[in-house]
């Protein structure tokens, strides 16, 4: 399988028979509701009883230090003098508990950070490894989604997938040129909407989270990706981190006029700002059983003051993540 793996292929020999190839949902472009988001996903990657996309991952534990150049952007609680913990999640693509590390559809890859301070309150980040989202809005995804399941063995072509990729060649871009990283540890993610940071001076800046590995990123050829074990990704971070703390820094990428805030497809230019708001240091693994990831949830929209979400699709994200949560349990 090379770096250009097609997501549809996949889906048709690895999956057949869990994808639901005969969806009934409409794909009017009409606006989607947070549950049938949720049933999009299961249409495109089945439903297991696990979280509807990033299914496979694992849990770690370290802390997290800010700058002190980050409180002068907001006066959240965790971006201030001290230090929070952090519980983080590395995760593969899909809605499959048991997708396999190496092959195109596992990514991209994601990164969840829970913060938690002394005194109970939590905040997150989700993120994921490539700079961008496929699609503008939570209607044009949920419309990706429900292509991809309808777009089975047997469907005639050209297929939903087909048709839509053909009008949305961000979407194509998206499936088509992730990176291949050689750990969890050494790739950069992307929190890929705006959040509106507003500091103790009333003022605002726009932004979007990059967390950096402290070390430059390391990438596999395709051919050496192919070659790599099912569970490379999920065995190797835990070796690494038994072995020592792995540090990322969260920059927040400021926007500049004319930046698109509302467009997630739409990556902000690599030569606009980065303010470093502090290093996440990874240290040690969590209870992993099931119970547990069923416990453990994340939420993007879940911001403290002096963070307001600003892009309009993580209103119905935000609404989303409890529907999987309880689906799940």
């Amino acid at each position: 399988m090379n770096r250009f793996f097609p997501l549809h292929y996949f889906l048709f020999t690895l999956v057949m028979g869990v994808m639901n190839t005969a969806t009934e949902a409409q794909t009017t472009g009409e606006p989607a509701s947070p549950p049938q988001l949720v049933d999009a996903l299961h249409s495109a990657f089945g439903k297991h009883e696990a979280r509807a996309v990033h299914a496979k991952g694992i849990f770690f534990e370290g802390k997290f230090t800010p700058n002190r150049e980050a409180a002068r952007l907001t006066t959240a609680f965790h971006l201030q003098k001290q230090n929070s913990t952090v519980i983080v999640r590395f995760s593969d693509f899909t809605g499959i508990p048991d997708i396999p590390d190496n092959i195109g559809p596992a990514n991209p890859r994601g990164l969840a950070i829970k913060f938690k301070f002394q005194d109970g309150q939590t905040t997150d980040i989700v993120s994921h490894s490539f700079n961008g989202f496929p699609t503008a809005t939570s209607d044009e995804f949920r419309l990706l989604l429900l292509s991809i399941g309808s777009s089975g063995q047997g469907a005639a072509k050209p297929t939903p997938l087909d048709t839509f990729l053909a009008a949305h060649p961000v979407a194509k871009s998206f499936l088509s040129s992730q990176k291949l990283p050689a750990s969890y540890a050494t790739i950069s993610y992307f929190g890929v909407n705006s959040f509106k940071f507003t500091n103790s001076k009333g003022q605002v800046h726009y932004i979007r989270y990059q967390i950096l590995p402290e070390k430059s990123e390391e990438l596999l050829t395709a051919e050496t990706y192919a070659q790599k074990d099912k569970n490379y990704l999920i065995d190797e971070i835990g070796k690494r981190i038994a072995a020592q703390p792995v540090r990322f820094k969260l920059y927040a990428q400021i926007a500049e006029a004319g930046d698109e805030i509302e467009n997630p497809s739409i990556a902000w230019p690599d030569k606009r700002q980065k303010v470093l708001l502090g290093i996440i240091e990874i240290s040690r693994i969590i209870d992993n059983s099931t119970p547990a990831d069923k416990a453990l949830s994340f939420n993007p929209g879940n911001v403290p003051a002096g963070i307001q979400t600003a892009d309009p699709m993580l209103t119905l994200r935000t609404k989303a993540y409890p529907i999987s949560v309880k689906e799940r349990q």
